[in-house]
């Protein structure tokens, strides 16, 4: 009874910050694979960024930019100088013995 809700999506300006948080239901444990990916309309779902046993590892497109963290039952993203190319809705992810996947929050980057 896994349950991944996103939030802090919304509107920004190109350079502009935004944090998103997801909130897991259940334990979350160290070695629990958390995720952030996204998806622009029309376009196939991609990876951003992930972190397991506090390691993170990021996409090229956002390193250096984003930084993601996980306290207790919450694995946020820090998103810093967005780009309009960032739009997309973005999902959470949590990887166990199988997916589990938020219902994505939009985050719309103007130019």
């Amino acid at each position: 009874q896994v349950q991944l809700v996103e939030s802090g999506g919304g509107f920004v300006q190109a350079g502009g910050p935004l944090r998103l948080s997801c909130v897991v239901s259940g334990s979350i444990f160290s070695f629990d694979v958390m995720g952030w990916y996204r998806q622009a309309a029309g376009k196939q779902r991609e990876f951003v960024a992930s972190i397991t046993s506090g390691v993170a590892n990021y996409a090229e497109s956002v390193r250096g930019r984003f930084t993601i963290s996980r306290d207790k039952n919450t694995a946020c993203l820090q998103m810093n100088s967005l780009k309009p190319e960032d739009t997309a809705v973005y999902y959470c992810k949590l990887k166990r013995f199988s997916d589990y996947w938020g219902r994505g929050t939009q985050v719309t980057v103007s130019s």
